[in-house]
């Protein structure tokens, strides 16, 4: 199995995405078209991941369902990435700018955030606040 990582562009948040993922697909399945080809299709399918980026780190992924074939108006074929619409809190994570995608590693992938009261009756303690995860993950303690 392998992932695939992604600066979301054009969303300030998590809840931008899930926001914009709502207004464009409904309850439907969401999609993310990109213009290369996953040349590691079958380990991606193999309960792959696409994790975003936010602003310089990971903070969210979605389980990939789907690499589909799409033929834009101009008639160029894209990889539409379908994606199981549940949006999972990770970890934060420093991610340096990049373009387009690239393959991730699941041992080097953020761990998936814990949640509500399952994770404080686990750890017995509260959950650390966003902003504080994501600056400790800036200066390498995460």
């Amino acid at each position: 199995m392998i992932h695939l990582v992604k600066l979301c562009v054009g969303a300030e948040g998590v809840d931008d995405l899930i926001d914009w993922q709502r207004l464009h697909f409904g309850d439907g399945p969401a999609r993310h078209l990109t213009r290369m080809w996953p040349k590691r299709e079958a380990e991606i399918l193999d309960g792959g991941s696409l994790y975003w980026v936010f602003k310089g780190l990971v903070l969210a992924r979605q389980r990939i369902v789907s690499l589909d074939e799409s033929i834009g108006d101009d008639g160029i074929r894209r990889c539409a990435i379908g994606l199981d619409r549940e949006v999972v809190l990770t970890e934060a994570q420093p991610r340096r700018p990049f373009q387009g995608w690239r393959y991730l590693d699941p041992d080097a992938a953020p761990a998936d955030l814990r949640r509500g009261e399952a994770a404080s009756a686990r750890t017995k303690e509260a959950p650390l606040p966003r902003a504080l995860q994501a600056a400790l993950a800036e200066i390498g303690l995460r």
